[in-house]
């Protein structure tokens, strides 16, 4: 697994839109602790099923796992869950954010592992790997901060109206309509105004 991916704050990945309507509650009776274990066992018969190990899986939230800080039962502002992993050569994501909760995203993420297993059983694993493609997703460069990808290293204190200034100057030239721009520049610029804008609150 690369480096930089990190299980707190949330590492959301380049290229995946956030969710952008209210956010639903879910009715799937869990709590973040079985939505853990569920993933963890759905990831485990999926790897035993397509003959293919899961690699260094990491789970990346806004719930920091230190039990003397954090209840893993509290709501975070941004409910967004993402896990990441490594099969059969691929870099793989699955980051939900549409319910308001992590426990749901994450339960939600269990099924669309489940949903995988069901195409190994009545399909091939060929149709698997082109439904993952749509999943591949690499992290920001190790080293390369939001800071440095909105040129605002030489600000002391940041703020929301920082980052949507320098976010909209530097889109112009990162677009990929633009000359010199590419779909990856501008991929970086977005994930980097995402985390910014996470982290500032």
């Amino acid at each position: 697994m690369i480096e930089s991916v990190r299980a707190y704050p949330l590492h959301w990945p380049q290229g995946f839109p956030r969710w952008k309507g209210s956010r639903a509650g879910g009715n799937f009776r869990t709590d973040f602790e079985k939505a853990v274990r569920n993933v963890r066992s759905s990831l485990e018969g999926f790897a035993r099923d397509s003959g293919r190990k899961i690699q260094d899986p990491v789970l990346s939230s806004n719930i920091d796992f230190n039990p003397l800080t954090v209840n893993t039962g509290n709501r975070p502002a941004d409910p967004g869950v993402a896990v990441w992993f490594s099969w059969d050569g691929m870099q793989v994501c699955i980051p939900v954010d549409r319910y308001d909760t992590p426990a749901a995203n994450l339960q939600a993420i269990h099924h669309i592992i489940e949903a995988r297993r069901v195409e190994l059983r009545h399909g091939t694993l060929a149709l698997v790997r082109a439904t993952f493609t749509g999943f591949q997703a690499l992290p920001a460069p190790k080293g390369k901060g939001w800071r440095d990808i909105l040129d605002l290293t030489n600000v002391a204190t940041v703020t929301r109206s920082h980052v949507e200034t320098a976010y909209k100057a530097l889109s112009r030239e990162r677009h990929p309509d633009r000359p010199g721009g590419s779909t990856d520049a501008m991929a970086e610029l977005n994930n980097a105004r995402d985390t910014a804008l996470r982290e500032i609150g």
